[in-house]
């Protein structure tokens, strides 16, 4: 009886790749799986046999069935495949078909804004550098002239790991590696996200994302920096951007400043984008610099405030809802 039941099975696979048409798929299906076609013929058989021998015969029938199952599927398979194929040819489509649309995938409205900010800032010479979100305490506030008990630890409530182990709360960590590593001149720009613990509403999340920049050599001033800080303006907002610059309070740098944008055709006024100055000598002298031989300057800005100022958005929370309606009015090209 086994070698009846493989020799069926060698029958309906050899019919079925030769098989032309639905008909005679459904014709060979009959015959052989039917009830009374040739695999019913060997179950009716069963009853011949020895009642220790059934179990096996049934398993190995249930086997030899699901296998030519398989070569009816391969069969139909191929002959819609091949009849797709001659109507093709022939130059007849369905039309009762479901269309295909082609989707095409966007940046996320953050990452399109830091890639402007970056290929701006890329032209005038930065390079991008990179540093690590949970830093030490030394590199996040000390070197950057903020000590355990300055004041302006205040503005930047922190995620503390460990002792002395944070969330960074700017890029500014990247500065300072970049420092000690590297001897002057330097000229990087510091992408990443930063965490502060802010509560969530319309304009603060503990999740935020800024850029940083930083110039050290022999003769970068304060003039360079606002040269720097135009042609990103005019860069990001266009060339009717104007800026104002204004004094603040920053212990990294001194003097300080605070850098608004206004445009000539809007009634909005003044809007505060990003916070500057040159690098005091005590953060110089910190990452193993001299101050009396070099000087530069930094900046940073906050992507989604940049964000927001460019497409009118009320609310920061959108930018981290994975709303595709949202996200599809910054796609370049459909999301």
């Amino acid at each position: 009886m086994q070698q009846e039941l493989k020799k069926i099975e060698a029958e309906a696979r050899r019919r079925l790749e030769l098989v032309s048409d639905a008909d005679g798929v459904a014709l060979i299906r009959s015959e052989v799986l039917g009830k009374k076609g040739s695999i019913g013929g060997v179950l009716r058989g069963m009853g011949k046999l020895p009642a220790e021998e059934r179990p096996k015969v049934g398993q190995l029938v249930n086997e030899v069935k699901a296998r030519i199952e398989g070569f009816i599927t391969d069969a139909v398979s191929r002959l819609d495949n091949m009849a797709e194929s001659q109507a093709l040819e022939a130059g007849r489509f369905d039309l009762t078909r479901p269309g295909r649309q082609v989707e095409f995938g966007a940046a996320h409205p953050l990452k399109q804004v830091e890639r402007d900010i970056l290929s701006s800032l890329e032209r005038l010479g930065f390079t991008v550098a990179d540093g690590p979100q949970v830093e030490h305490d030394w590199y996040n506030f000390e070197a950057l002239n903020i000590p355990e008990d300055h004041p302006a630890r205040d503005m930047q409530d922190t995620f503390f790991l460990a002792p002395r182990v944070v969330l960074r709360t700017h890029t500014s960590n990247v500065q300072i590696r970049t420092m000690v590593k590297r001897d002057p001149p330097v000229r990087i720009v510091a992408p990443g996200m930063v965490f502060r613990k802010d509560d969530v509403d319309q304009t603060h999340s503990p999740v935020f994302h800024q850029i940083e920049g930083l110039w050290i050599d022999e003769k970068a001033n304060f003039r360079d920096l606002k040269g720097v800080l135009k042609r990103l303006a005019i860069s990001m907002f266009g060339p009717d951007a104007e800026l104002r610059f204004r004094p603040s309070f920053f212990p990294f740098t001194e003097p300080s400043t605070e850098v608004d944008v206004r445009f000539k055709d809007s009634k909005s006024g003044w809007l505060e984008i990003l916070g500057a100055g040159m690098v005091d000598p005590a953060v110089l002298e910190a990452v193993g610099y001299d101050p009396e031989k070099v000087q530069g300057f930094a900046f940073g800005l906050g992507i989604e405030r940049i964000a927001i100022l460019r497409w009118g958005i009320d609310d920061i929370r959108t930018f981290y809802e994975n709303d595709t309606r949202f996200l599809r009015q910054f796609g370049r090209g459909a999301l």
